[in-house]
């Protein structure tokens, strides 16, 4: 079990786990988490930039959530909430920190994080080719709903 330790106005947001430690982002991990991504992370998107990740920051403060073991960055979840629904995106785990718990603890921390902002539901972004993502989701015990599809247009 991840304890959670959260100041949801704030945006301010610690976990501990174990050797595991969960923080929200700040600017200065911008680079670390761009680099990460590239190593860690299935697919890119067209806001994986430093402006991308600045304004998700700007926007959001507690959005990017960062499990750390010791100073080193084993995962990333974005957990954005708009006021009506919670998303989550960039579920990525290091592959040497695969299958232990980082998964589990970063979307512990973001579901508390939402329920902290009273949000109801949340649906992830989930590559259909990445079935290791997938079963991950499903353990954690999100499941696709088939009659959605995902509908996008390129605004840059």
């Amino acid at each position: 079990m991840v304890e959670f330790l959260a100041a949801a106005t704030a945006g301010c947001w610690a976990v501990a786990m174990d050797d595991l430690s969960i923080r929200a982002a700040t600017g200065a991990d911008l680079d670390r988490v761009l680099v990460f991504w590239k190593d860690a992370a299935e697919g890119t998107s067209i806001s994986d930039d430093g402006n991308g990740v600045a304004a998700l920051l700007a926007r959001d403060p507690g959005a990017l959530l960062l499990a750390e073991r010791g100073s080193a960055l084993a995962g990333t979840v974005i957990a954005g909430f708009d006021g009506w629904r919670c998303h989550l995106y960039r579920l990525a785990v290091h592959p040497q920190q695969r299958r232990r718990g980082v998964a589990t603890a970063l979307l512990e921390a973001a579901e508390q994080r939402f329920a902290a902002l009273s949000g109801r539901r949340a649906d992830a972004m989930v590559l259909d080719r990445n079935t290791s993502a997938r079963g991950a989701w499903s353990a954690a015990g999100y499941a696709p709903e088939p009659q959605w599809s995902r509908w996008v247009k390129h605004l840059a």
